[in-house]
């Protein structure tokens, strides 16, 4: 995923697409910021082209993540507020960050995973949720949004 960042801002640059750019911009530094976080001041004594290279990738997709749902809210809010031309900014950068994410599940495959958990822990109603929510979660892999997740065990269970 890093060097894949790397090259598309080289790509970026190259073509003039200033917003693509600033939005690659922020996933490095938000990258980079985590890893500082995770390591510590101390690991940047290492030979390490950028602090990003101390997380693993389940991190990384995390921290991509946590930078849509923060896009998905402050577009919400913009929305609310009327405002939106701030709305398709933040709809446009979470396209582009979704690209360095892996597709997201259809509800049949999220409804599967859900199905097969349920089967597995042999829950048979709500008291099963956290259960089955937290065998499912692993299977997801990021994949799908907790919010869906819950909602599609709620569906099936209740």
């Amino acid at each position: 995923m890093l060097d894949r960042l790397n090259e598309d801002m080289k790509s970026a640059m190259r073509a003039k697409e200033k917003a693509r750019l600033i939005v690659i911009r922020s996933i490095q530094a938000e990258l980079k910021n985590a890893g500082i976080e995770k390591k510590g001041n101390q690991g940047l004594t290492e030979q390490v082209e950028s602090p990003a290279h101390y997380l693993d990738e389940s991190e990384r997709l995390a921290v991509l993540r946590s930078m849509v749902k923060k896009r998905r809210d402050s577009a919400e809010q913009y929305d609310q507020a009327g405002r939106k031309d701030l709305r398709d900014i933040e709809l446009t950068e979470i396209q582009v960050i979704e690209e360095y994410l892996p597709k997201a599940l259809s509800d049949d495959e999220v409804e599967s995973l859900v199905r097969e958990a349920i089967v597995e822990i042999g829950a048979e109603s709500m008291a099963d949720m956290g259960k089955v929510m937290k065998a499912v979660q692993p299977k997801a892999a990021g994949r799908a949004d907790g919010k869906v997740l819950s909602t599609m065990v709620r569906r099936l269970l209740g």
